[in-house]
């Protein structure tokens, strides 16, 4: 039968790509000029494909658990086989984050197009999808250039609002909801989170491991830990975009902090800056926590917790020592925000989960009508997990079970 696939990013490839393999004829619509745009830019144009560590665990939603089914028909394992066989070599890295051995996102892109291409499947790109409605063989799209395609079935594989310069829109939610679906809030993840800028700015471009914790006054929110990045207006990384879709949802009131010597205790940082002063009493304040910390952080430590940067550590009394390690351990941002939709990298919410089959991908109200990937209410942790969610919903929804 004829199957009608909607957006040609991760999910859509994969559904494409199940589909025509199953003997279907597959016709797969892009309002990109070329297919997995989006998906070329991913991991700073690397594009970390997966994630070793991939369980429902990793997901997020009203009702994370609906990710499971499709874990389980696609793993990870059978992930990286299937790419093993359309050409595409790969690597584990640091976290379990799978690359292309190429360490190129073009490689993902091409090696999809190429097998998309072997299979038969109908490309028809450039034009946008301005409606997707019942026909009588079951499923018409009509194309803002006028083109009408019917099909037995069909799968919504829009994406959602994250990045729109690459592709990102409302035009999943809108197909889905005039079939009848709805859709929870949206929200921006894995973004950078907008802080007090004074600390960040003059941290710009400093790396550090550390874990974070988002709290409301003593309530803690979320934590996380891993790579923060400063920028010019705030915190990005790893550990700051698996806090963004909380201070999203949170809104105001909030406080970002920063533990920048997490395997260590306050007791044993402090132990730290002690023995410094003793073995090296020449240092200056701003350069005790040199050897720790990067040393542009280690002399904002001494700024944070303030002290002069160029004052003799000799002259440090035992609460100016205090007040360092506990810049260390407790570096307290005030929160803005995000930066929002157009720098995110994944949607948080999407359309209800429990309005589909979790074992099918299939939905409950409309026959013959799949959705997959991220116009759904699932999204992941940073690392690979959301594309993993990607090739396996993508996956479930092209077998057309």
């Amino acid at each position: 039968m004829r199957v009608l696939i909607i957006g040609a990013g991760a999910s859509g490839m994969l559904a494409a790509l199940t589909a025509a393999r199953s003997g279907h004829e597959a016709v797969l619509f892009e309002r990109q000029s070329r297919v997995g745009r989006k998906l070329a830019a991913t991991g700073n144009g690397r594009c970390n494909i997966t994630n070793t560590g991939a369980d429902v665990s990793r997901y997020h939603g009203e009702n994370p658990e609906f990710a499971r089914p499709a874990l389980e028909a696609l793993p990870v394992s059978d992930t990286l086989a299937l790419f093993r066989g359309i050409g595409l070599l790969t690597r584990e890295e640091y976290g379990g984050r799978v690359y292309p051995l190429s360490n190129s996102a073009n490689s993902v892109t091409d090696t999809l197009r190429f097998a998309l291409e072997a299979e038969g499947v109908r490309l028809v790109s450039g034009d946008r999808v301005r409606a997707l409605s019942r026909a009588a063989e079951g499923f018409a799209v009509t194309t803002e250039s006028g083109a009408r395609v019917e099909g037995a079935a069909a799968i919504v594989a829009c994406g959602g609002l994250a990045g729109e310069k690459l592709g990102g829109g409302r035009d999943g939610y809108e197909l889905l909801k005039s079939l009848g679906h709805s859709r929870t809030a949206l929200y921006p993840a894995l973004a950078q989170i907008a802080t007090a800028p004074e600390f960040p700015r003059s941290l710009k471009g400093v790396k550090a491991d550390c874990a974070m914790r988002l709290t409301r006054g003593r309530e803690v929110l979320a934590e996380s830990s891993g790579e923060a990045l400063f920028a010019e207006t705030g915190v990005s990384g790893p550990a700051a975009f698996d806090l963004a879709r909380t201070v999203s949802a949170e809104g105001e009131g909030l406080t970002l902090t920063l533990d920048f010597l997490r395997d260590y205790s306050f007791g044993e940082v402090l132990g730290y800056l002690r023995s410094r002063l003793e073995n090296a009493p020449q240092l200056t304040a701003g350069e005790l926590f040199i050897g720790a910390a990067p040393n542009r952080l280690a002399r904002m430590l001494a700024k944070y917790a303030g002290l002069k940067q160029d004052a003799p550590a000799a002259s440090l009394d035992a609460r100016a020592l205090k007040s360092l390690a506990g810049a260390a351990k407790n570096f307290a941002l005030p929160v803005r925000g995000t930066e929002g939709f157009a720098a995110a990298q994944v949607t948080a919410g999407g359309i209800r989960t429990s309005e589909f089959d979790a074992a099918t991908m299939r939905s409950r109200l409309v026959p013959g009508l799949y959705a997959c990937g991220e116009v759904l209410d699932i999204d992941g942790d940073c690392g690979g997990f959301n594309l993993q969610w990607a090739w396996s919903s993508g996956h479930l929804a092209g077998r057309l079970l």
